[in-house]
């Protein structure tokens, strides 16, 4: 670390690079006094504020410096910030204190280059290059359409924000807090971090390449659990209805040669229909009526080797058994009037939300999920929502309700973490969540990438799952799937056979395949809607089986080392055209895959960056360049590297 003092300002060198830079004209930081407005519909926020006063701290003063720690102090008349920037082992940590309470906004700049390119800020599912646009960090519903077609959301909006970003540069910038953030990465010479407090703690690691960029940044986040090892085989496949609909979709994937990893029955605690559609009653024990005998019938499905899996999120029914019970307790949480805060912006499904805060009701939903779920012998399930946490609250701790929100997501997750752990059930039982915020990553099994449309819209179907799986994927994720097919079909819009082919392409080359009957089974296609869908469904399954050991050999990495499964080209591959390639990927080392994200396409056009390349289906030879390829249904565009040793397992690939 090295800083240069000038006659109006400073420059601070870590690693040769000028992270930091002050002057009169140009001043590192500013702090100010402001009140946030939220508004909240249905997760979905509106957040406004009026700066009351902005102070910029132009004033300096160097306290003392070294080559492992700097003191400075920042002031503008009665107004003062400390900063202390010190190296510890592979990072540099900027720490920020002052003794003005009423201070309650700070804005950092970093150093910046017209040639940067910008990555990750958690889940994005519209832009995989961040430079040039302006990013709000908050927890909320990713939106539906966001912008195609306009119905709610923006191209920023997401489940899973975090307040971090990855650099072209070679180096990442993490912010610790929970406030929402604002991260602008327009400016050409740097790039102005928003928080809506002044954080203790900001961390910048600098590496060679974005590889140990990549790892050591996953390694401060924080790693998921490994996978349980039958969650590489078959389709989990989503099926409603009751035991009769599960028997039904298991006869018809026997008669078809679909090999069946699980059924995942998310109404196996009751169905809720509702003004959208087919729901769920949020109560949290099997619903007898649906599932008669739960436990023995899950028995029975493991003997045949097919895993059971169910659902679960953090509210509760008003009008269900857990609901009453956890309102005697006082483990629902309350409004600042110390009333009982209910949501009922669906009118048939008002629920309560758990104060996650409260140790005894963090410790009651784990005892519900032991219990209930994992004593009766589900394998897994969906871990939904998180998002729904509303800005008028009084949570138990005393917390700030605005610091309380993006971190909500953090502790649904560990406490089902912890049930598992506590169960000894974390390498057989898994869960999957779409809500996340920092350290999420060292509780969930497996991220999936919510509630996407049903059709080929950019900014929320198909397309939207590529980009969000790659920008997770530098945030810490290694594991990371999708709703085959979509969720959402709101607007009349329906799910064609085209686009559920296109989806099973997909899931196929991705570490775990699970279907979604959507919000509107009877308006969408399914898996069985004919015979070619069906076929088409088994030999997309037979491929995912076939990639088994290759999956394993990158799980393995990523564990050891931080570095995603799915993954974007430019993280191996020094090519400045790749930044905004933000819909293809490698899968591990050796596969990469474009998806058919568009109606209609008998070809497709794919960039190969430099290496020996070869088409899976064709075994054509391809080198560095643009190509267009044939790319009918059932043979997406795929290739693998000709030195892969998994080139033998890709080869036969072509024979299934």
């Amino acid at each position: 670390m090295k800083l240069e003092i000038s006659d109006n300002g400073f420059k601070i060198f870590y690693k040769n690079y000028p992270f930091l830079y002050h002057s009169i004209q140009n001043p590192l930081v500013k702090v100010g006094m402001s009140k946030g407005k939220y508004r909240m519909r249905m997760a979905e926020f509106k957040i406004r504020e009026h700066v009351k006063k902005e102070i910029v701290l132009i004033n300096f003063k160097i306290i003392s410096h070294s080559d492992s720690i700097i003191k400075i102090l920042f002031s503008n008349k009665d107004i003062k910030l400390e900063l202390t920037i010190q190296k510890k082992m592979n990072q540099l940590e900027l720490n920020f204190s002052t003794k003005n309470k009423e201070i309650n906004r700070f804005w950092i700049n970093i150093v910046a280059n017209n040639k940067e390119a910008i990555f990750g800020c958690g889940e994005q599912y519209s832009e995989l290059n961040l430079r040039g646009k302006e990013v709000p960090l908050f927890v909320e519903e990713q939106g539906v359409g966001r912008g195609d077609p306009p119905c709610t959301g923006d191209w920023y909006t997401t489940y899973y924000p975090q307040p971090t970003f990855i650099s072209s540069n070679n180096y990442f910038c993490h912010v610790v807090t929970t406030y929402y953030s604002k991260f602008n990465f327009t400016n050409s010479y740097s790039h102005q971090l928003y928080v809506w407090e002044v954080p203790k703690t900001i961390i910048i690691g600098k590496f060679e390449t974005l590889i140990e960029t990549v790892s050591h940044l996953s390694e401060l986040l924080g790693r998921q659990p490994s996978l349980v090892d039958w969650a590489y085989e078959g389709i989990w496949l989503g099926v409603q209805g009751g035991k009769k609909a599960v028997e039904k979709a298991i006869e018809t994937c026997e008669k078809y040669d679909i090999q069946l990893s699980g059924v995942w029955c998310q109404d196996w605690e009751g169905i809720n229909m509702t003004c959208q559609g087919k729901q769920l009653f949020w109560n949290w024990e099997y619903d007898e009526e649906l599932y008669p005998d739960l436990p023995t019938y899950i028995r029975e499905l493991n003997k045949k080797g097919i895993k059971f899996l169910g659902y679960i999120n953090p509210y509760l029914n008003n009008r269900s058994p857990l609901y009453k019970e956890a309102k005697d307790k006082g483990f629902l949480l309350k409004t600042g009037n110390n009333e009982i805060l209910y949501d009922d912006s669906t009118p048939e499904n008002c629920f309560a939300i758990l104060d996650l805060s409260n140790p005894e009701a963090f410790d009651w939903i784990k005892s519900v999920v032991i219990s209930n779920m994992i004593n009766i012998g589900l394998d897994g399930y969906m871990c939904d929502y998180g998002e729904y946490t509303p800005l008028n609250i009084n949570p138990y701790s005393g917390m700030d309700p605005e610091a309380f929100h993006n971190l909500y997501p953090v502790l649904w997750a560990k406490a089902n973490y912890e049930a598992l752990k506590e169960s000894n059930t974390l390498d057989k039982v898994t869960f999957f969540n779409r809500s996340g915020y920092t350290h999420s990553s060292r509780y969930v099994p497996i991220m999936w990438a919510g509630d996407q449309l049903v059709t080929w819209s950019i900014h929320d179907g198909i397309a939207s799952v590529i980009p969000a799986g790659l920008s997770l994927g530098l945030c810490g994720i290694g594991y990371f799937h999708f709703d085959i097919g979509g969720f959402h079909s709101l607007m009349g819009q329906q799910r064609t056979k085209e686009i559920f082919l296109r989806w099973t392409e997909l899931a196929a080359f991705s570490i775990i395949m699970r279907s979604h009957e959507g919000i509107k089974p009877w308006d969408n296609w399914q898996y069985d809607s004919d015979e070619e869908t069906l076929q088409h469904l088994s030999k997309m399954v037979k491929i995912h089986g076939k990639l088994k050991p290759y999956f394993k050999e990158y799980s393995k990495i990523y564990q050891e080392q931080g570095l995603p499964i799915m993954r974007p080209c430019f993280l191996h591959y020094e090519d400045p055209l790749l930044y905004d390639l933000k819909y293809q990927f490698l899968l591990g080392r050796d596969l990469l895959m474009a998806p058919v994200i568009k109606p209609q396409q008998k070809e497709w056009k794919v960039y190969l960056p430099q290496d020996n390349w070869v088409h899976i289906w064709s075994g054509k030879e391809c080198s560095k360049g643009w190509i267009t390829i044939p790319a009918t249904i059932g043979q997406p565009p795929v290739f693998y590297r000709t030195n892969s040793k998994f080139k033998k397992l890709f080869e036969n690939l072509r024979e299934l």
